[in-house]
């Protein structure tokens, strides 16, 4: 079973139903998210809580802590938006294989350490 992060544009795009053409190859796989993640889904969705959708996706999916540590490595890089690097450190702490965006400037890096950044598996 292979480990892949959602960066918040794919669970966005998930939450949406714009990505069913790869949904249903994921649910057998370990799925995480940073907890960044939540806020920011919340926030864009305009969802408040309690909410039964984000409840249920909450339990299906992994959360990686923001430690110390992680926004520290953020501040350094490897890009120069914060909320990226969060994504890809919070991945990296997790130790995925896979880091799932649609964001074409990640997509451009194709790896991050012996992370695989890709749009699709």
């Amino acid at each position: 079973m292979a480990s892949i992060f959602l960066d918040v544009n794919e669970l966005i795009s998930l939450i949406k139903d714009e990505r069913n053409d790869i949904w249903g190859g994921l649910q057998k796989q370990r799925l995480v998210v940073s907890v960044l993640s939540w806020h920011i889904v919340c926030y864009l969705l305009k969802w408040k809580v309690p909410h039964d959708k984000l409840s249920d996706l909450y339990d299906s999916l992994v959360s990686v802590e923001m430690k110390r540590s992680v926004v520290k490595r953020a501040m350094e890089g490897p890009t120069d938006d914060f909320e990226d690097n969060v994504q890809l450190h919070c991945a990296v702490e997790a130790e995925c294989d896979y880091f799932l965006t649609l964001d074409k400037k990640l997509l451009s890096m194709k790896y991050f350490g012996k992370m695989v950044i890709c749009d699709r598996l």
